[in-house]
């Protein structure tokens, strides 16, 4: 692609980026609180589980964004894809947020193994947006001058 310049496309990046981060942050209070309040067998406030839901799929919005954009970026500045450690990571994360979410839409008290599957996933998440962002920054200095 010959477009005039992506600086437009990483200030989307980095917004989507930070918000995917705030998202994961405010899901794991959230999700805390909810487990908390199960273990405890206090009422919960219902609106909890709804917003934990939807901050939830706002993530999963936001990821598979970047990963748009990082395929449209790549290929528009590089040419092809894999320059660098960013591509695996990105993808690991993209998976690691899809399962998260596909499991937590299996749980239910029938299936205890889902809930173990969500909250694995979203440990090992951590992980995977560590990483993701230390090869993004890296990624970002080939692209400033």
């Amino acid at each position: 692609m010959n477009l005039p310049s992506f600086i437009w496309l990483w200030k989307i990046a980095a917004w989507s980026m930070g918000l995917s981060l705030l998202a994961y942050f405010l899901l794991s209070v959230t999700g805390f609180a909810l487990y908390s309040g199960r273990q405890s067998h206090r009422p919960q406030p219902r609106w909890l589980g709804s917003l934990h839901l939807i901050i939830g799929w706002v993530m999963v919005g936001l990821v598979l964004l970047l990963l748009a954009i990082g395929i449209v970026g790549t290929l528009g500045h590089f040419g092809t894809l894999g320059h660098s450690g960013h591509l695996i990571a990105g993808l690991s994360v993209v998976f690691l947020v899809v399962l998260s979410a596909g499991s937590a839409t299996l749980i239910s008290t029938e299936r205890d193994w889902a809930r173990a599957v969500h909250v694995g996933t979203n440990i090992a998440l951590l992980v995977g947006f560590t990483w993701v962002s230390l090869t993004g920054w890296q990624v970002v200095q080939k692209y400033l001058p």
